[in-house]
């Protein structure tokens, strides 16, 4: 939520600048004896009006600060710091322009200066800076509920998203054609070696059963779900036989990182699917992960080029990119390019 664009906030922060500078510095001079004549009174109303209108303009340095240097769902100490520096330098500016300011009303309706001692200027700061302090609560109380307004509705998008996701993941293993071929093959299995028809279908139902379960779930170690892509991989390996070579390279430190459910298995799932099957002679599919500068780096490459899925609707694709953006921002990024004959599909995500 920008506020410097809306031409409401302009209004109201206009209004309330002057009103609550009125209601806090005329009204109690008034009360107090300080109208005990109409020209007095005449120049406590300006004080009060140039008051607010200083204030309303300094607080612009102040939000332009919040607005572009200040996150409020992630700052620090240090964010915090320049913050309070931001508004002592805007006291600064503030009580170097008011004095002068004020003269010009005093001299017009009193006839005279405002002549006040150093001490007593610096025991103005005070008075003024809560006028400050105040209005920089309502502004951060404002951003911090649209703030939480939208983690809500980013919430609501990632559930969606992960039902969508574990739909189209369902439609991808459990579908006829998938079902016919697993089961044909460890069937055609049984009959030459029964251990290894058997150990398919523990895979097989590994396999169905992560989707059904662990797919509900926002985030997951990445040691599970290397469980399932091998469960996966040796599934497919019925179907393709010598042609699929399979490679893993893991970093041992990643291992217990939390990552987006079923992540890595879309990956292979986009590999084998647009890459090896279009290959007449099979090729090579690699599953490497990497910590380096507290980001988790997973990275899927296959035989074959980009050009080949031109015609794909990039289903996975998206959705892998869409994952990302909902639960980490702009702080995780996705990357599909072509090197020398090979699709290298890598993704980098912030530990936390």
């Amino acid at each position: 939520m920008k506020l410097i664009p809306s031409y409401k906030y302009w209004i109201i922060n206009f209004f309330g600048w002057i009103l609550f500078a009125l209601f806090m510095l005329t009204i109690d001079k008034i009360t107090y004896g300080g109208g005990d004549s109409p020209n007095r009174m005449y120049y406590l109303l300006s004080e009060g009006v140039l008051c607010g209108i200083l204030g309303f303009a300094l607080s612009f340095i102040i939000l332009y600060f919040i607005e572009n240097y200040f996150n409020i769902g992630d700052y620090s100490k240090r964010d915090v710091y320049k913050l309070i520096a931001v508004v002592v330098i805007t006291q600064v500016i503030y009580h170097s322009l008011l004095w002068p300011m004020l003269n010009i009303p005093a001299n017009y309706f009193l006839n005279k200066s405002v002549d006040l001692t150093l001490l007593q200027k610096l025991t103005n700061v005070p008075h003024f800076l809560a006028y400050f302090i105040v209005w920089l609560f309502v502004v951060l109380t404002l951003k911090l509920v649209y703030y939480i307004n939208t983690i809500k509705v980013k919430q609501l998008q990632l559930e969606a998203n992960l039902k969508e996701s574990q739909l189209n993941t369902l439609k991808g293993q459990i579908n006829p054609h998938f079902m016919f071929n697993s089961l044909n093959n460890i069937r055609g299995l049984m009959l030459e070696d029964a251990d290894v028809a058997r150990n398919m279908l523990t895979n097989l139902s590994e396999t169905l059963r992560y989707s059904l379960t662990k797919s509900e779930l926002n985030s997951i170690s990445l040691e599970d779900e290397l469980e399932m892509v091998e469960n996966y991989v040796e599934i497919s390996k019925i179907q393709f036989e010598d042609r699929l070579q399979f490679e893993t390279e893991i970093d041992q430190k990643s291992l217990n990182l939390q990552i987006p459910p079923m992540i890595i298995q879309m990956l292979i799932e986009n590999s084998l699917k647009h890459g090896i099957s279009n290959l007449k002679r099979g090729g090579k599919v690699s599953l490497s992960t990497l910590v380096t500068n507290n980001l988790l780096q997973i990275k899927v490459a296959n035989s074959g080029t980009l050009q080949q899925s031109k015609n794909s609707t990039q289903l996975g694709v998206k959705n892998i990119k869409k994952r990302l953006e909902l639960l980490y921002g702009q702080n995780a990024t996705f990357t599909l390019i072509e090197i020398e004959n090979e699709v290298v599909a890598t993704i980098k995500i912030p530990i936390v």
